[in-house]
């Protein structure tokens, strides 16, 4: 086996060839090794190879704790042969079982093997090596059954002359330790890149020296060196560093160039109009727009009234406004003649933003009636569960132009459903919609795109934004507008204070005395329903917001349901109080019966899953209790809060949990109890989930192209990439005078994932 300190012995090919990046991994490893890294590992060419980047670094006794192995999981260690012994095995005498137990310095391992007592002869002791497999238990010892192993060299092992060198090599090393699979282990890939590496030709660096010398980044050709062999840790944080850099130039290159091709993408113009339904609703509303809303409808206006169609992001905190801002844009879109089409994730969100639109434009929305103002449309609902005839109605007042809103879920996508003139979509809570599903309803707009408003609560992170939307305009809304009230959020630890529950129902029944009204929030519906726990309606897509993977904090029992919640509530601590439930899986028309009775005050209560995370407001509602609020995301959690204290008394979210404290799932809790500045939490939630493929890969279930460059901490290099990047495309939109730019750009972000980008 190859150690560190020993040439070479992978198949080297013919020595009058060198392999390029481009080469066919067989150039450089051989047909056998080249099979299994294409089969296992998708790696094809000698570029896929050393792009197969190491996921750490083992050091003598300071990187393998052993400590932190956990059982059950597939591990490498570097540790050192401590002790050896060979042992019949209790039910077959006649056969051997070697033990051997191996220390980091801190701790011990043990290692065993069957009927393998000539392994004896290569674990000597005080041998290191590097061993994989999977960790087990016995007898209160960890161990690792039948591992693989790397024996690294000894100093004695070598030439006469290279004895000094090995050893401050050994002594100084960083050994890679690559993602491996199934009979392909760390040290073959590391084997097969040291052969690469060994006859490659120089790798030619597409990125400009300008921007190398600028941003000190050493070349292509040392960085891929560096980071599989460092000479030391400066060296491979160098060789990062470029290799990160590249990651992001290509998706801002990206980015850049569809950010030029919108613009010179023709719209049909939509500039508002004096005397028109935007004026008129502007003088009737009840409430002046704050400086936020009023700065962003103007941003919204100017890009309406361009020839070139708006793609823009509105993010905002939730009861911020955005509402307003999007009803104000689609009626400068109906004023110039055309119509827009809002497409909410829910059926209760849908018909709520209908009621919500027309209670607002009054006799501005009443056209072809008796009351209806000079200048008046209409708004149409569209779901998939709406009776025959009013479906009808909704299609013909759509197709004749005669709705200049529709409002509608995924429904609006649907084959048959037509527009007279679609000029906006308006994408509400857009990461409840899968990338293909909001690109439909855009295509509805015929040969001239439409303009296309996103809208979200869920406040994104600087690094998100300027990653995975980069190539749209970017609006928050910050501000509050007045008469939002303050809310406070206090966990409940059920589990070391259980007296505190019981505090907490009295919370509610205090509410309800003073006139208000009450959310109970549970992650089910209930087992009295096939396939319950998911609470998705009209097949909306939920990617980003799913409960997080379970942790040491999240109990291992089912979680609390709708169904079965409220009945114990009714004849329990809440008995003397009206109590309604909600969830998705209930019939259009009892949904809407819930909601209304709640928001006429015919309930104290409502119990009810995350089908209310959006959208729905009522302003008497001011306490919010989250049963098993561990099973949540933080922007979840944070969304829901938001339900409450959206009149004039403050609001009070009460995160219920048993999850201990000091794990993972109470500091989240902690975390939204102690702010409520959503762009706060949002960083959060990057940092304690997996950041996803910012490509789009993940739903595709493709593999991920980005394979050092980290959301969470690259900001600056993601910034600086998009400076040079933006520069450099205004200069060469494609790129025409750097070739090899250019297919290192189209190798990172290849057409569908370029595809992705544009339609997001």
């Amino acid at each position: 086996m190859v150690g560190v300190g020993q040439p070479s012995t992978a198949w080297r090919g013919d020595p009058s060839v060198q392999p390029t990046l481009a080469s066919p991994l067989r150039d450089a490893v051989g047909e056998k090794t080249a099979k299994a890294l294409i089969e296992k590992l998708d790696l094809h060419t000698v570029g896929d190879l050393l792009h197969h980047y190491p996921r750490r670094y083992a050091e003598r006794g300071e990187v393998s704790d052993l400590g932190a192995l956990e059982i059950g999981e597939h591990v490498t260690v570097a540790a050192k042969i401590e002790k050896i012994s060979v042992r019949p095995m209790r039910q077959k005498p006649r056969s051997k079982m070697l033990e051997v137990t191996v220390t980091d310095g801190r701790r011990q391992l043990q290692l065993t093997f069957f009927n393998q007592a000539w392994r004896e002869r290569q674990l000597t002791i005080g041998r290191w090596g590097l061993f994989s497999g999977k960790v087990g238990q016995f007898r209160d010892k960890l161990q690792l059954n039948q591992p693989d192993y790397q024996l690294l060299a000894e100093p004695g092992e070598l030439a006469e002359g290279q004895a000094g060198d090995a050893l401050a090599e050994f002594a100084n090393a960083l050994i890679p330790v690559y993602p491996a699979a199934a009979n392909v282990p760390t040290w073959t890939i590391a084997r097969a890149v040291r052969a690469s590496l060994d006859i490659l030709a120089d790798v030619d660096d597409p990125m400009p020296e300008g921007i190398r010398r600028r941003r000190h980044l050493p070349d292509l050709d040392s960085a891929l060196r560096a980071i599989h062999l460092p000479a030391s840790k400066e060296d491979l944080y160098r060789a990062r560093h470029r290799l990160k850099w590249d990651e992001a130039f290509g998706l801002q290159a990206t980015l850049a160039q569809r950010r030029l091709a919108a613009a010179a993408r023709p719209a049909t113009a939509r500039p508002p109009r004096l005397g028109g339904l935007l004026e008129a609703f502007d003088a009737a509303l009840p409430f002046a727009l704050t400086d936020g809303q009023a700065r962003i409808g103007d941003e919204i206006a100017d890009d309406l009234a361009a020839d070139h169609p708006m793609h823009r992001l509105l993010q905002g905190e939730v009861g911020s406004g955005k509402t307003v801002v999007a009803i104000r844009a689609m009626l400068q879109i109906v004023d110039s003649g055309g119509q827009a089409a809002l497409l909410a994730p829910t059926e209760v969100l849908a018909a709520q933003h209908a009621r919500s639109i027309r209670a607002m434009l009054g006799p501005m929305a009443r056209a072809g009636e008796l009351d209806a103002a000079g200048t008046a449309t209409r708004v149409a609902l569209l779901t998939g569960s709406l009776p025959a005839a009013a479906r009808r109605a909704a299609l013909a007042e759509a197709a004749e132009g005669r709705a200049g809103i529709v409002v509608g879920t995924h429904a609006l996508l649907s084959e048959g459903v037509e527009f007279a003139d679609l000029g906006l979509v308006v994408v509400d809570e857009q990461h409840r919609f899968g990338v293909e599903q909001r690109d439909a309803l855009r295509a509805k707009g015929g040969e001239t795109p439409p303009h296309v408003l996103v809208m979200t609560a869920t406040p994104i992170p600087r690094t998100v934004a300027m990653t995975v939307f980069g190539d749209l305009e970017t609006s928050a809304l910050t501000q509050l507008p007045s008469g939002r009230s303050p809310i406070a959020t206090s966990v409940v630890p059920v589990a070391e204070k259980p007296g505190w529950l019981a505090r907490a129902w009295q919370r509610v029944n205090e509410e309800v005395a003073a006139g208000h009204q009450a959310y109970i929030v549970c992650p089910r519906i209930g087992e009295a329903l096939a396939g319950d726990d998911e609470d998705e309606e009209d097949g909306a897509d939920n990617p980003d917001l799913e409960p997080p993977p379970e942790d040491e904090g999240t109990s291992k029992r089912p979680p609390l349901a709708v169904l079965e919640v409220a009945p114990k509530l009714a004849e329990g601590p809440l008995s003397e109080l009206r109590i309604g439930i909600l969830h998705g899986k209930l019939p259009p028309d009892e949904k809407d019966a819930v909601m209304g009775d709640f928001a006429a005050h015919r309930l104290d209560v409502l119990v009810a899953t995350t089908v209310i995370e959006v959208g729905v407001d009522v302003p008497n509602s001011t306490a919010m209790v989250i049963m098993d609020a561990d099973r949540f995301g933080v922007s979840q959690l944070h969304q829901l809060r938001g339900r409450v204290g959206r009149g004039s008394a403050a609001g009070l979210c009460l995160l219920v949990t048993d999850a201990p404290a000091g794990t993972k799932a109470r500091e989240r809790l902690d975390a939204v109890a102690s702010t409520t500045d959503g762009f706060e939490l949002a960083q959060l939630d990057l940092e304690q989930r997996r950041e996803g493929d910012v490509l789009g890969v993940a739903q595709s279930g493709r593999r991920s192209r980005l394979k050092l460059l980290s959301l969470m901490r690259d900001e600056d290099v993601i910034r600086d990439a998009r400076t040079e990047a933006t520069a450099l495309i205004a200069d060469d939109p494609e790129l025409r005078a750097y070739p090899g730019l250019a297919a290192a750009v189209d190798a990172l972000v290849d057409p569908d994932a370029a595809d992705y980008l544009e339609k997001t």
